[in-house]
């Protein structure tokens, strides 16, 4: 189990009959600062080499929305490409963590999910949602782009997909275009429901022979095997851009607007 102080949000992994549950939490929307992404990135790790572990569940609690995407808090301070750089190399490093664990990463979705929440929802293996799990990349308003975490929805969604998504950045899109767009593979009324298909299909992974599991998600994942270095300059076009005018301007006004 990984706890952060919970002003700062936490990780907390749990494993029972073979599943291992990972919850995340942030006080802001279930955001996601660096501290987090490093502990998502460790926890998963952990449990794809757990001898106790054959299916992943991935999930976040308390609010009503999955995750909010990036903490802009943590990107007010930053003055270098560097300091970009230390935050966005996060997702890169969650994303590949998820990529090349051997075991299946399930994850509910049980509200709305913004920018990297979306990358996050794009690299688990199955996607179980809940309607009104709204989706929308907004990086194009701030200044930047949703570089780093873009090869993985590309590579769930299509390019057509992906490119309306970053474009229209303020446009929410609905969970059900999500769905037949290949974001979530069921798409549930109520809570109830996509709790009993999460049950249902964890409790059948867990049941599988892993080396069955870790052949089977490599050979789901071929074609990325180049990931560790493509998202690491992916990271830095992000960290490029994030400081300069266009992203500075936005966040400056957020800051007058609102107290962190």
């Amino acid at each position: 189990m990984e706890n952060n102080h919970l002003d700062q949000g936490y990780v907390k992994t749990t494993v029972r009959a073979n599943v291992a549950y990972i919850e995340f939490y942030h006080p802001k929307g279930n955001s996601l600062p660096g501290s987090l992404l490093q502990s998502l990135a460790n926890s998963i790790q952990t449990a794809g080499n757990a001898d106790d572990v054959k299916v992943i569940l991935l999930r976040s609690i308390e609010h009503d929305v999955f995750c909010s995407g990036t903490l802009l808090e943590e990107l007010i301070p930053m003055k270098t490409a560097d300091d970009g750089y230390k935050f966005f190399i996060g997702f890169a490093q969650v994303i590949n963590a998820m990529r090349k664990c051997p075991k299946f990463i399930v994850v509910g979705v049980h509200g709305k999910c913004i920018g990297g929440g979306v990358g996050l929802v794009a690299a688990a293996d199955y996607a179980i949602a809940m309607e009104g799990a709204e989706i929308r990349l907004s990086e194009l308003c701030i200044g930047f782009g949703p570089f780093t975490i873009g090869p993985a929805i590309q590579r769930k969604m299509g390019l057509s997909a992906f490119s309306q998504l970053a474009i229209d950045a303020h446009l929410w899109r609905s969970a059900d275009w999500a769905r037949r767009k290949g974001l979530y593979a069921e798409l549930h009324p109520n809570k109830r429901s996509m709790e009993d298909s999460i049950a249902r299909l964890t409790t059948s992974l867990a049941q599988v022979d892993s080396k069955v599991s870790a052949e089977l998600k490599k050979d789901l994942w071929a074609g990325t095997e180049n990931w560790d270095e493509l998202l690491a300059e992916k990271a830095k076009i992000s960290a490029r851009l994030v400081v300069m005018d266009q992203a500075r301007d936005y966040l400056d006004k957020m800051k007058k607007t609102v107290l962190f």
